[in-house]
């Protein structure tokens, strides 16, 4: 049976949660959307020119790469779907590299927390950093617009995109991703 005590119970529960909620939004604002790149590289646009140091600190260029198919795969050692990925990119790398694959990984990370990941888990392509504190991130500039970590990049051996890929793969699904470039 509904009561007097009951409607009032009810009231304070939804003033309570009412109040927690303007409250939360109040004391915890949400943070703005990401204003999309309007200059992030698409499917079909020549990539940018990057330079960035590797785990020995050694600046590299992509350029290095270049007449290769190459994989940018863009991972942080905090990012587990990353982790996941990291030993199917190491079997391919291996598996295709005399067709031209060349994988490199670009780490959102700190040197040392990159170092400490690789020292555990070893891999067998090249790594770069982009360390987060130098305020820029590469992977937004090659089509990243959500942020989406692992994020991976196949440019052709004349240096055009060819795709774009958030999210982890597949052993079927990279495969499927990259045989009709090699």
């Amino acid at each position: 049976m509904f009561n007097r005590t009951n409607l009032l119970i009810v009231l304070i529960a939804a003033a309570g949660a009412l109040a927690g909620f303007f409250a939360g939004g109040f004391l915890h604002p949400q943070a703005p959307l990401p204003v999309p790149n309007p200059h992030a590289l698409k499917v079909g646009d020549a990539s940018t020119p990057v330079r960035l140091p590797d785990v020995d600190g050694k600046s590299r260029a992509l350029a290095e790469w270049q007449g290769k198919l190459i994989v940018l795969n863009f991972w942080a050692s905090w990012c587990g779907p990353c982790r996941e990925e990291m030993p199917l990119l190491d079997r391919s790398q291996q598996r295709y590299a005399e067709r031209g694959l060349q994988i490199i990984g670009v780490a959102a990370d700190t040197t040392l927390a990159t170092k400490a990941f690789l020292a555990r888990h070893p891999i067998h392509y090249p790594i770069l950093i982009d360390d987060p504190d130098r305020g820029e991130d590469v992977s937004a500039a090659y089509g990243n617009t959500r942020s989406v970590l692992p994020y991976s990049v196949l440019i052709g051996r004349d240096g055009a995109v060819l795709a774009q890929h958030a999210g982890n793969f597949s052993e079927a699904g990279f495969t499927s991703w990259i045989e009709p470039h090699l």
